[in-house]
């Protein structure tokens, strides 16, 4: 039993150092002077001044912004429409097809993914004449189509451990469905549509995959252009960068946690 008490702790020490020490390393070194990542020279923060004044960076961060906040709105909008019709609308011919439908982008390699999604794109633009190209449009359809599956199982979490009670309480008094929803289901499951839609604006933000596959010229998000740029090996500012991107990620992550944990507890 001591053998056992002893060894869990150190593995998951072990497991958590593994994981954030080279993480915390480049938080380090983005506070370093030297133009060489792996030598310390002395503190500074010279680093954060020259990646805010990089064009290509901050247009690239600009673009990455608009389109993680529209996709995810969307996807908010959408998975919880179908979290509502899984959850409220009972047992109905399509309900199995629907909920595969809903949780596939969970389990889908983002490669395929991405190459699906361009050949529906290409193919409605030889036959629709839109979208036009690719480019911000086409990657917001994409961020929202997978977002939408985080925010459906979030949502439909909330709704599934719900009262419905208050809801037919509220009908039998004379409520219409509009407004029980807006007036009771909408405020009782306000804190998972936070969480899904910080969810899907990191989800958005970081991803390099999908982004890749339906962007076009003048649209490269904030991960192609660091991918980009790491080829070429790993600059300071890239470093200072990383450290911006792990606080925003950090943040909206743990305000989507307390949100959630808060809902289930209310």
């Amino acid at each position: 039993m001591r053998r056992k008490g002893f060894f869990l702790p150190t593995a998951a020490l072990f497991g958590f150092v593994f994981l954030y020490a080279p993480i915390m390393s480049l938080i380090i070194f983005s506070f370093n002077e030297n133009k060489l990542v792996t030598v310390w020279s002395r503190f500074s923060t010279k680093w954060y001044g020259e990646l805010f004044n990089d064009a290509q960076i901050m247009g690239a961060a600009w673009i990455s912004l608009q389109i993680a906040f529209i996709s995810a709105l969307v996807a908010t909008v959408l998975g919880t429409l179908a979290a509502l019709v899984i959850t409220r609308f009972g047992r109905f011919r399509m309900r199995t097809p629907l909920m595969g439908m809903t949780t596939a982008p969970l389990v889908m390699p983002e490669v395929i993914t991405g190459l699906s999604l361009l050949l529906l794109f290409v193919g409605m633009e030889a036959f629709l004449g839109w979208p036009a190209g690719r480019g911000m449009t086409t990657i917001i359809i994409a961020h929202s189509t997978f977002c939408m599956a985080y925010v459906a199982v979030v949502v439909q979490s909330r709704l599934g451990d719900m009262d419905e009670s208050l809801e037919e309480a509220a009908l039998d008094l004379g409520a219409r469905p509009v407004r029980v929803f807006f007036d009771i289901t909408l405020p009782v499951i306000a804190p998972a549509l936070i969480s899904g839609w910080l969810l899907s604006f990191t989800l958005s933000l970081d991803d390099l995959v999908i982004a890749s596959f339906v962007s076009g010229p003048g649209s490269s998000t904030l991960p192609m252009v660091i991918f980009s740029k790491v080829k070429l090996g790993v600059s300071p500012d890239i470093n200072a960068l990383a450290t911006i991107i792990i606080l925003v990620v950090g943040v909206g992550i743990a305000i989507a946690f307390w949100q959630l944990r808060r809902g289930i507890k209310r």
